[in-house]
């Protein structure tokens, strides 16, 4: 169902429109998390070091998939919330077709140079040709990652962000029971928990998809509306490309740390594998929130509601935090059992490692979550250069850091403190964008874009 997120009392609109989202975010990630965790508990710690290997390259294309739907989303939400129907289908068709093209470069740069994008992480020996099998097969999944993603960003740009949950919670549960049954039933390895996840994305993606198109079939306009329009093309790249950016970056920094973590050892990698997994599972959880966030704002500009904006943010805000109490209690005194789910009978090396992480990350949840809210209505207003200067400023701390403190008696621990140094500076800095260019001015004229 369609919702104008213009109207009604912004802190209700974005807990019901944004709940959804959160939940959907969560189910996307136990395909990763439950990968890795019947790599770790049925086959063992090695493979589980070779799914957590391989999923620092897969985020690169998730990067790219990410920014299709950001940039699909943002621009349907601004026509959407001025009542342009006809291009708000224009914009639907223009991106599934940039999208295609983009996923299919995307799967020869995969095919072809996974050997080198594994062997310059320095991905350890004894995991190489695991790491390498799973990666293999994922990337012939990229177009039901893509083309999901697309479908998600346009439902959530029409308001709706409880039809993607719906598909995603009997997906990500199917492919929980997939993976053991390919591993467990058959006595296949790494190919057996590549191999589910990409049966199970399929079906996700070819439901949604198909409710995306009778979804516009609903929406009457008397807009005529085209396959493929160069000028919204151009502002689906002008929002899509520095989200993209964003993320592609923060994955290629994500890996150059991977790098460096690599050079610790099979132990200290699966440790790593099974934290980063639940630190992304918060992080990403509060960038899906910012989309639906970004949506919101969207929606409210193209309908001229600044001051909905302002209102927003604080709701936002308020919402996050919510949300990071009990997560970041979870993480400080029960991180340890939950990295222990990953694996069967765990080295000490690759469990306190792991917890360690944890620990000491899990309590700037509250900062980062601030950012991307921030960061969030950036986007959505269309000011995409302050965005991109606060992700790169967290990007390049974290990485330069994590090789300088690597070095220090600190050790892969000080690896671990690059994390909240990084999100400091870079909340710092996305509060200041959004009370200098909204917050400090009066709606009338606040200039967007």
């Amino acid at each position: 169902m369609n919702k104008d997120l213009t109207t009604g009392n912004p802190s209700k609109v974005l807990w019901q429109f944004c709940l959804p989202l959160f939940g959907s975010i969560i189910f996307q990630q136990l395909y990763n998390i439950a990968d890795s965790f019947v790599a770790g508990k049925f086959i063992g710690q090695n493979a589980l070091a070779a799914v957590g290997n391989s999923y620092e390259i897969t985020l690169i294309f998730i990067a790219v998939a990410f920014g299709c739907n950001i940039g699909c989303s943002v621009v349907v939400s601004s026509f959407f919330g001025a009542k342009r129907y006809g291009h708000v289908k224009t914009t639907v068709y223009t991106s599934f077709i940039s999208s295609g093209i983009v996923c299919f470069a995307l799967m020869m740069a995969g095919i072809f140079g996974s050997d080198l994008l594994l062997g310059a992480i320095n991905t350890p020996q004894e995991i190489f040709s695991d790491s390498k099998l799973y990666l293999d097969i994922y990337v012939f999944g990229l177009p039901f990652v893509f083309f999901y993603n697309v479908s998600t960003g346009i439902f959530s740009a029409l308001g709706d962000s409880k039809t993607p949950f719906y598909f995603l919670a009997a997906s990500s549960v199917s492919n929980i029971a997939a993976d053991i049954w390919f591993v467990k039933g058959f006595g296949m390895g790494v190919d057996g928990v590549a191999w589910a996840t990409f049966m199970c994305q399929g079906v996700s993606c070819v439901l949604a998809v198909v409710f995306v198109f009778n979804r516009l079939r609903q929406i009457k306009s008397e807009e005529k509306s085209r396959a493929f329009d160069r000028k919204i093309f151009f502002e689906i790249f002008r929002i899509a490309l520095p989200s993209t950016l964003q993320q592609s970056f923060v994955s290629v920094g994500n890996i150059v740390i991977q790098s460096v973590i690599n050079g610790f050892g099979p132990a200290v990698i699966a440790g790593y594998s099974a934290s980063v997994k639940l630190n992304n599972l918060v992080v990403t959880s509060f960038n899906t929130v910012g989309n639906g966030i970004s949506n919101y704002t969207a929606q409210n500009v193209g309908a001229k509601c600044m001051n909905r904006v302002k209102q927003g943010f604080a709701a936002g805000i308020k919402m996050v935090w919510i949300i990071c109490v009990p997560i970041v209690l979870l993480y400080v005194f029960a991180g340890k059992y939950l990295i222990y789910a990953f694996m069967d009978n765990p080295s000490d090396a690759a469990l306190q490692s792991g917890f360690l992480f944890l620990r000491i990350v899990s309590p700037f949840y509250f900062l980062v979550s601030a950012k991307l809210v921030a960061d969030a209505v950036l986007r959505g207003a269309g000011l995409m250069k302050q965005f991109v200067i606060t992700t790169f400023t967290d990007l390049l701390l974290r990485v330069a850091l994590a090789f300088i403190l690597s070095g220090t008696p600190l050790m892969s621990t000080g690896i671990w403190c690059a994390w909240p140094i990084g999100w400091i500076a870079a909340s710092a800095m996305s509060v200041f964008f959004y009370k200098r260019n909204i917050a400090d001015k009066p709606a009338e004229i606040v200039q967007i874009g």
